[in-house]
């Protein structure tokens, strides 16, 4: 790179798809991993939909993808995949992954368990958790999951295990901006995705945006795109790059004008 030569990285940041235990409450009832429900058939057409949308309307092509390890997040990561790196040209008329034909060589994806769910009562029930605390994820399980070819088993991932049971609300939100911060990092010439939980969204919209919002709901499939200078200097701080009305993130504006609060 010139000295003076700049690039632009973006990442996005999404939610998965629509969980079954949200839709049959007793799925729960004999499922052996209660706390790890799949996408419902209207989770992976959703998730179908949307690395389709990526494909036609992202102005620059994701290069790498990392996910968490919680079964609904790599089944959505399955589909975007299928997608985005689909080669059938009937592929708009697709409603999911079956039948897709991929290159796999057009991007890479990998697990980070730094992207997991919040590992606290407010984000899995109490009565959903392992009795011991094990969530029993193991890389190789999760990579399995994941379309043939894409994954690429040389990446560390950053968090070499799962954070504790009971995790704080305030811990998990400040792993979403660290692990963001450094993927991004590490990978600075590179456009990335990451399929995350809804509270991952959140926190990468509030950390970057320019005004000071408290997200209340982030919807299935809802993403935020970032994005950040590289120069030789170094890379300058990531900035929401999206509207966020039709975005599938309602937000409230903490910061009121002075106008408004002295009227």
């Amino acid at each position: 790179m010139d000295s003076g030569q700049q690039t632009r990285q973006n990442v996005v940041v999404m939610r998965h798809g629509d969980r079954i235990d949200n839709f049959e409450p007793l799925w729960t009832e004999k499922a052996a991993r209660p706390w790890d429900p799949p996408l419902v058939l209207d989770g992976k057409v959703r998730a179908f939909s949307t690395g389709k949308k990526f494909k036609k309307d992202l102005r620059f092509p994701i290069h790498r993808v990392f996910v968490s390890p919680f079964l609904r997040c790599l089944q959505t990561a399955s589909e975007v995949i299928h997608a985005l790196c689909a080669v059938d040209c009937n592929v708009t008329h697709m409603s999911s992954a079956d039948g897709v034909k991929i290159d796999p060589s057009m991007l890479k994806v990998s697990v980070e368990y730094g992207l997991c769910e919040m590992l606290n009562k407010r984000a899995i029930r109490a009565e959903n958790a392992p009795k011991d605390g094990d969530f029993a994820f193991t890389i190789s399980e999760c990579e399995a999951v994941l379309p043939q070819g894409t994954v690429d088993s040389t990446v560390e991932p950053v968090y070499k295990e799962l954070p504790k049971w009971e995790e704080p609300t305030e811990v998990a939100r400040d792993r979403y901006k660290n692990i963001i911060k450094i993927l991004a990092d590490k990978y600075p010439t590179e456009n990335l995705l990451l399929v995350t939980h809804g509270e991952g969204v959140g926190v990468s919209v509030t950390s970057y945006a320019r005004d000071d919002l408290l997200v209340s709901e982030v919807e299935y499939c809802a993403y935020s795109k970032l994005h950040r200078t590289i120069s030789t200097k170094g890379a300058g701080e990531f900035e929401l790059c999206m509207n966020l009305k039709h975005s599938g993130i309602s937000y409230i504006p903490t910061r009121v004008d002075e106008e408004q609060s002295t009227s």
